[in-house]
């Protein structure tokens, strides 16, 4: 008796589907909150790609089943102190990082147009110096600095708190000399 193809791939398969939710997605419950999606504890549809890809992996999320969903009510006051506590710390750093200031040398022709440009990573690795770990998603620019002066960046720490900190781009000490020689 020959099997189909089908019954070859389903017998193989290496993993479960997910169950679907009523719009055709997959229900999840949220572990921990999520920019554009929900807060930690909501149970949320998407499709199946960013639950598998992103949201599962990440663990930012596990399948909504009744079992998880009585933990999380049971859990509830605990989890929303937890979540107190962590927007407090994110607004400590906002508060920390608008008082920053970080100066970037870059090379620079004589007019103050930069050779390059300075971007998110340039900024997050400034920022390390100073004891922000922070990763380049989190700085929001409106496009590369591509000019000498001061410039107010936007850090995004979570869907409620943001700072802005002030850039100095800066000429290197060495372009100036080599440039005048």
């Amino acid at each position: 008796m020959a099997e189909t193809q089908s019954q070859k791939r389903s017998r193989n398969s290496g993993f479960k589907r997910l169950p679907k939710g009523p719009h055709g997605g997959v229900q999840l419950l949220l572990i921990q909150s999520v920019d554009h999606l929900g807060k930690q504890g909501d149970v949320v549809e998407v499709r199946p790609g960013y639950a598998n890809n992103y949201l599962l992996p990440q663990g930012l999320a596990t399948l909504a089943t009744d079992h998880h969903k009585r933990m999380v009510d049971k859990h509830r006051a605990k989890l929303l102190e937890i979540e107190k506590s962590r927007l407090m710390h994110l607004q400590s750093l906002a508060d920390a990082i608008s008082k920053q200031s970080i100066t970037i040398d870059a090379m620079a022709n004589d007019e103050g147009h930069l050779y390059g440009s300075v971007g998110a990573n340039e900024i997050v690795a400034e920022l390390k110096k100073n004891d922000f770990h922070l990763t380049a998603s989190q700085i929001r620019l409106e496009g590369p600095l591509k000019e000498l002066g001061l410039y107010t960046v936007k850090v995004h720490l979570h869907q409620d708190i943001g700072a802005e900190l002030k850039v100095w781009v800066v000429p290197t000490a060495t372009g100036q000399t080599s440039a005048s020689d």
